[in-house]
């Protein structure tokens, strides 16, 4: 699975409307409104570098609202639950 976080930038007065239609997408599992230097982040998950194009550059970037998008490509995945799991292997 390919993992892909995208910083998206939005028209202000169209960010729940804009949220909704890339929650909407094939292939976004998770998007979040947020403060800081960007207005929403999507989470898409697919399982071939090819997809990404059709769901980010042929979907999520063309939806009314975006102005730009900023993409970064997970490597690994890391969470506490993982690290726990690995220090209580063969443990009781």
């Amino acid at each position: 699975m390919i993992t892909a976080i995208v910083l998206v930038h939005t028209e202000a007065d169209r960010i729940p409307e804009t949220a909704q239609a890339i929650a909407d997408i094939n292939g976004v599992t998770e998007v979040y409104s947020c403060a800081g230097d960007v207005d929403l982040i999507a989470v898409v998950k697919v399982h071939e570098h090819e997809e990404l194009a059709d769901v980010i550059a042929g979907g999520l970037s063309k939806i009314d609202g975006v102005l730009r998008t900023d993409t970064h490509i997970a490597f690994r995945s890391y969470s506490r639950a993982d690290t726990e799991a690995t220090f209580s292997v063969g443990l009781d």
